[in-house]
């Protein structure tokens, strides 16, 4: 059997353009990458929703939400969970941003930014900031048991400015 790359390799670097999605956040209610074009935008790309891990790292972004707030940033939370999933989540979360459903086809989004990991069927731990005109200016692939936390996002934000 061929072994299958890891997204390691491949995460998309700053000075590359963002690659266009539209993904949904509630069955009947989708959200595009063009839709924040003039802001800054925060993606974070996690393996699944309600893990330990990631548990954290979405309730860090929903509290340091003023801080992201203060650049204008639009963060978006991606993994191939569904969207019912999603919403579970959120809610129990408290989560102040969209959370999208990379899930049909599965992990399609993740694998154009370079961070599907084939051999677990999820998305990778990592992070991008796109600045105003759509360009990546930052990216962080974390090792998927650490939460990365906010600091190296609210640098790259605060270079942006």
């Amino acid at each position: 059997m061929p072994r299958i790359p890891e997204a390691k390799n491949s995460i998309l670097k700053a000075g590359e353009r963002a690659p266009g999605f539209t993904l949904n956040t509630t069955p009947d209610q989708s959200v595009s990458l063009k839709d924040f074009l003039g802001r800054p935008v925060v993606l974070a790309f996690y393996p699944a929703d309600w893990s330990p891990v990631c548990t954290d790292q979405m309730g860090l972004y929903a509290q340091v939400m003023p801080e992201f707030r203060r650049f204008e940033a639009e963060v978006l939370g991606i993994s191939v969970d569904g969207i019912w999933s999603h919403l579970a989540f959120s809610k129990d979360r408290k989560l102040n941003f969209p959370l999208l459903a990379d899930f049909e086809p599965k992990g399609a989004v993740s694998q154009a930014y370079g961070v599907y990991e084939a051999r677990t069927g999820e998305s990778a731990r990592a992070l991008f900031v796109i600045d105003k005109k759509g360009v990546i200016r930052w990216s962080y692939l974390s090792p998927d048991g650490v939460n990365p936390g906010a600091d190296g996002i609210l640098a790259a934000l605060e270079k942006l400015e």
